[in-house]
């Protein structure tokens, strides 16, 4: 098991002996095992989404815990092949990215249309297959912060995927499109008994004041969560909180002093615990992105991971940290995530 306090060094007490005051706990609905029968059932899924998420569940090393580890390899498009898989030619081969996600006991797999469905005989049955839906792509000039359809959930049906996901940038000039579009998706998708995951990001310039970036403010994140709820995501993914007072910053919309002096701290577990509070308070479960790759990937992937559980996260959706190495090392890391949402020690705070 990965030794939680070596990895986070000076922050270990300050991360695992944290308790959170202003969102208590016992206020949460916190995944487990009993997720779907204590949570979901309540809810207006059908029973055949309710089995995929039940498989979802099941699968990987994190299968009966009620925690979540995908293996998300979208960023051909959304970020171009070349920046991404230059690092590890290897995965320019979508065959070679499901088996990363196998044998680094992911609960799925995370791809385009064309990734899962050139290999989708081969891998559909091996493990949960989620098809992201729509896509920013970089080689549109000027570059739009707008995400648009390139497949149809029916398609993914067909492929045998047991889950859609889809980006929605709230704040973006496109976003009312974009709610609609996915509102559509998803509703699709359920009728048809499939599990909805949204990328609930933020995007717009206005987000940074001062050169502060608040796209990923606790208030501003959290509204956006707010609203992919309201859409009937399944699973919200969302980046991590990191600061605070988004709202005051850009001078716009709505909040109320009690969110910053009552509801949240400074403290990251705070931060992430209003994202999962603005989650209908755990009803719909949050993952949180694991981030760019960098060169202290595997203490900031434990990290990411122990805020996320403390905070009442449902799990981490980990890319570029694990494919941009050699497989065995990116096995390495998915399984030090996993670990955390393994361990007894590492607790709901």
């Amino acid at each position: 098991m990965t030794d939680f306090q070596g990895l986070l060094g000076e922050e270990a007490e300050f991360l695992l002996g944290h308790d959170c005051d202003g969102i208590p706990k016992e206020l949460l609905h916190p995944p487990g095992p009993d997720f779907i029968d204590r949570v979901m059932a309540d809810s207006d899924r059908g029973p055949q989404v309710l089995r995929n998420l039940q498989a979802l569940f099941d699968h990987g090393r994190l299968g009966g815990s009620g925690y979540m580890s995908i293996l998300p390899v979208d960023q051909g498009v959304e970020h171009s092949a070349g920046a991404s898989f230059a690092p590890n030619p290897l995965y320019f081969d979508p065959g070679n990215i499901v088996e990363l996600a196998i044998e680094g006991g992911c609960n799925a797999v995370a791809s385009t249309l064309g990734v899962l469905g050139s290999v989708g005989r081969k891998y559909a049955h091996k493990i949960p297959f989620l098809v992201k839906i729509n896509h920013n792509e970089l080689l549109t000039y000027p570059n739009q912060f707008n995400q648009t359809l390139f497949a149809s959930v029916d398609q993914a049906f067909e492929l045998g995927a047991v889950a859609v996901g889809a980006t929605v940038f709230f704040g973006s000039q496109e976003s009312r499109r974009q709610i609609l579009e996915v509102s559509e998706a998803f509703a699709r998708a359920h009728e048809l008994g499939m599990v909805t995951f949204l990328w609930a990001y933020l995007r717009n310039p206005a987000f940074k004041q001062d050169g502060v970036d608040y796209h990923t403010a606790a208030d501003l994140t959290g509204q956006a969560n707010h609203l992919a709820v309201t859409i009937e995501a399944d699973i919200v993914k969302q980046k991590q909180a990191e600061r605070n007072g988004g709202y005051n910053a850009i001078k716009f919309g709505k909040t109320h002093p009690g969110v910053y002096e009552k509801l949240t701290t400074d403290h990251p577990i705070d931060l992430v615990r209003y994202q999962v509070a603005s989650c209908y308070m755990g009803r719909i479960g949050m993952i949180n992105s694991g981030g760019p790759s960098g060169k202290d990937d595997l203490h900031q992937a434990v990290r990411t991971a122990v805020i996320n559980k403390r905070a009442g996260g449902m799990g981490l959706i980990s890319g570029r940290k694990a494919f941009q190495r050699p497989m065995d090392e990116g096995v390495n890391l998915l399984n030090m995530i996993q670990d955390v949402y393994l361990s007894d020690a590492v607790t709901i705070a």
